[in-house]
């Protein structure tokens, strides 16, 4: 990657789909190239790699964004919309996202050896929280449990489903609200690749989200029954044409180019997109402390982590075993 890199100027864009583990030192190359950069979910590990991308990203004015589709999803974008403005202070959600267990043979390359199913999956809906109660709660509290066995059996050291257990602090009057992040790639293959719904609830309203289910189903002889969602991903061709751009899953990548290219002719400056448009590196710190956290949880035995701030109360600044 680095030959490649070598090839490309300022203002040109990056997109990194790769392992988790190796999504720093791509980024970072790229950045130090002064180019835009989009990366997929998990955008790194740990909180200090978090930090440092933000440091360098303003150091070579370019943009430094997540990848996560659900941002553009009607369903999910309106659900925000609603918690922001009319359920008042957080309370609780409950989150679940899986895959069936035929991905443990698509991923055993780096499964339970570089990252994991948290990083993998819960990094969606933690990602919507941090979006959605972005100034009115933050995480401070983190326990993470998991269940075991089918990979074990597999030869693969990597737990089965993880549960991240997170405790947000309301900022207006320190009330706490609790969420409940499970993830798992050993589900049993159904009508969805991919089981996705969550719970949320504040202190004057609830929203129920079934992000696999829309309500459209297919049957096909010789093709197994299914849920489908072409809001995500348009597949079906048009006249034998692609017709899918207006899908949320092409958006995400088409929102970013266009706010690169604003950037590059002066129109838009960086820090502009901090506003909730597009997830940035300055704008997704807490859901990075949130997975190291829970992955720091998971190697102690459970015992939970806390979350500490800097001066602005908004941005983590180190992750610390809570002390009973």
């Amino acid at each position: 990657y680095i030959d490649a890199i070598a090839t490309f100027k300022a203002g040109d864009v990056a997109i990194i789909f790769t392992p988790d583990d190796t999504h720093y030192d791509i980024a970072l190359a790229c950045i130090n190239q002064g180019m835009h950069v989009m990366v997929t979910k998990p955008i790194v590990q740990t909180l200090e790699h978090h930090i440092n991308l933000i440091k360098a990203a303003k150091e070579k004015n370019v943009l430094v964004s997540m990848e996560v589709h659900k941002r553009w999803d009607p369903f999910y974008a309106d659900a925000r919309d609603r918690a922001r403005s009319q359920f008042g202070n957080f309370q609780y959600m409950y989150a679940y996202m899986s895959q069936p267990k035929h991905q443990l043979e698509t991923f055993k390359a780096w499964a339970g050896k570089s990252s994991d199913i948290s990083y993998y999956l819960n990094s969606h809906h933690i990602d919507f929280s941090e979006w959605t109660l972005e100034g009115i709660a933050r995480p401070v509290r983190v326990t993470g449990t998991s269940s075991t066995g089918v990979a074990h059996s597999k030869g693969m050291k990597t737990e089965d489903s993880i549960t991240l257990t997170v405790q947000w602090e309301n900022l207006n009057d320190k009330t706490l609200g609790c969420a409940v992040y499970t993830s798992s790639w050993v589900a049993p293959k159904g009508d969805v690749h991919s089981q996705q719904r969550f719970f949320y609830m504040g202190s004057n309203g609830e929203i129920n989200v079934d992000q696999a289910h829309r309500g459209m189903t297919v049957a096909q002889d010789g093709k197994p029954f299914a849920s489908v969602n072409p809001l995500f991903m348009k597949y079906t061709p048009t006249n034998g044409m692609f017709s899918g751009q207006a899908s949320y899953g092409v958006k995400s990548f088409e929102l970013f180019v266009d706010a690169c290219r604003d950037i590059n002719s002066g129109s838009r400056t960086v820090d502009s997109y901090d506003d909730g448009s597009l997830a940035t590196a300055c704008t997704t710190v807490q859901g990075t402390a949130i997975l190291e956290a829970g992955r720091r949880s998971l190697d102690s035995d459970g015992q939970p982590m806390d979350i500490l701030y800097g001066e602005d109360g908004h941005t983590p600044v180190e992750i610390r075993p809570h002390q009973f």
